[in-house]
């Protein structure tokens, strides 16, 4: 006979996600029994593949506005910790090659359409107080965008930038943090607060005076009993709300990315997180450009491909992070194998992504018939919407809620996404942008239909 166990909130998934959301519950509510539950130790699945950026630069202004107050957020706990998540703020430097960057404008005036102000144009030298600023400060109170038109400004401010680069907008409040510190720091006040974990695995689901899980653990089977639930189960989100009988619209697409210590020293230290974001066709030799042709599994490799590129250094080191969301196929995730075995993890994706960063860091050149010894490449899953917004509030009518489809940006908005999912919880009150983050949006067809037109969705 399975272990009873009674709860007010049960939550599914211990990532970053899960456990944002268990804190601000008990941050709203220190009286509340909660139950975090998750078959792996947190944070050891999606969450510990984390680029760790942060970013308010997006598409539309209600990203931009979900993820200033994620970083409002993040602040405060810096601040109570004394930076035990190692907040920098040195920006995110979009770069391209391209004369006319009207496109790019625009895509910033949507962005930050509540402050229009804070787009700063540098289009000749000198640019003292711009210079002077660049100290990645994760107090500072600079925000908005430099955009850097002329190629002397350029040079001072990203001289490891190939002098191809015509323009660079510096996004300044954006930059790292320490995603493991951030939910360290959450669990231990989740456990000091009275919430429970339990490692196991959520069989099945009903509706009963509020919800019976049935969870599986290594000892014993345990049957749940809450008042309400959040559905945070990251790539398994579609698998919970399955068990309600629900449907989401996520799909799960793999990402990569490799991280090395940087012997030759190619990408300054105090250098931004660098995007280029221009398409690429990438520099093969002739002879290699004909042989990917000749093999139907690589010759798209041979082909132009998407912009997106970035880079950063990584850590206080010498070691340095480099991505690239060119993927496109859709996965089903298992968590009884590790990242490695995906049948999308590409072996070749090393040398794919260090041959595009070294179009606009050329110093990473060398490395290419020399892959550094001590090299990692690993990968996560991007769980995500078409429009590649995230799905916060009810889940259904009865006391179901979630926190999923976080994409590439789950570390950044999650303590965002928890506030925002803890105010629906308590039938708080709700900022501008929860509606348009529920699944009430596919109710909204004017809205529905500038997502599905948009040519970009903020992807990295």
């Amino acid at each position: 006979m399975a272990l009873q166990r009674q709860y007010d909130v049960a939550i599914i998934g211990a990532g970053i996600a899960g456990i944002a959301t268990a804190y601000y519950v008990l941050q709203r509510d220190p009286a509340v029994r909660l139950v975090l539950i998750d078959a792996r130790e947190p944070m050891s699945y999606t969450s510990a593949q984390s680029g760790n950026n942060y970013r308010d630069w997006w598409p539309r202004s209600e990203m931009t506005a979900l993820c200033e107050r994620s970083i409002d957020l993040m602040a405060d706990i810096a601040e109570q910790t004394d930076n035990a998540i190692h907040m920098q703020r040195l920006g995110y430097a979009l770069a391209t090659r391209r004369d006319n960057i009207q496109e790019q404008l625009q895509g910033l005036t949507n962005s930050y359409r509540t402050q229009p102000h804070n787009i700063r144009l540098h289009e000749r030298s000198p640019a003292n107080a711009y210079i002077d600023s660049l100290q990645g400060d994760w107090q500072s109170d600079i925000s908005g965008v430099d955009v850097l038109s002329d190629p002397a400004i350029i040079r001072q401010a990203f001289p490891a930038f190939s002098k191809e680069i015509k323009h660079v907008m510096h996004i300044r409040r954006a930059g790292d943090i320490d995603g493991q510190q951030l939910g360290q720091f959450m669990l231990q006040a989740i456990k000091a607060a009275g919430g429970q974990r339990l490692r196991g695995r959520v069989q099945e689901i009903r509706r009963d005076k509020g919800y019976q899980l049935l969870v599986t653990t290594q000892q014993e089977a345990v049957k749940v009993n809450c008042e309400r639930m959040v559905n945070a189960a990251g790539p398994m989100a579609g698998d919970i709300a399955g068990m309600l009988g629900i449907q989401l619209p996520i799909h799960n697409i793999y990402q990569q990315k490799i991280t090395f210590e940087d012997t030759l020293g190619a990408v300054p230290r105090e250098q931004a997180f660098a995007i280029d974001i221009d398409p690429i066709k990438l520099p093969w030799s002739d002879e290699e450009s004909v042989m990917l042709k000749q093999d139907p599994q690589l010759a798209w490799l041979s082909e132009q491909q998407i912009g997106g590129i970035h880079c950063r250094p990584d850590g206080s080191g010498r070691w340095i992070k480099l991505g690239w969301a060119f993927n496109r196929n859709r996965s089903e995730p298992n968590t009884d194998y590790e990242f490695q075995d995906n049948p999308d993890h590409n072996e070749y994706f090393p040398e794919i992504v260090l041959r595009a960063a070294a179009r606009l860091t050329p110093a990473l050149q060398p490395y290419y018939e020399n892959l550094p010894s001590k090299l990692v490449h690993y990968g996560g899953y991007y769980s995500m919407t078409d429009e590649n917004w995230p799905l916060i509030g009810p889940l259904d009518e009865h006391g179901a809620y979630m926190v999923a489809a976080l994409s590439g940006f789950g570390t950044m908005a999650a303590c965002a996404a928890a506030e925002l999912c803890t105010a629906w919880l308590y039938q708080d009150t709700l900022p501008q942008y929860a509606e348009p983050f529920s699944l009430r949006r596919y109710k909204n067809a004017a809205l529905m239909a500038e997502l599905r037109a948009a040519s970009d969705v903020g992807l990295l």
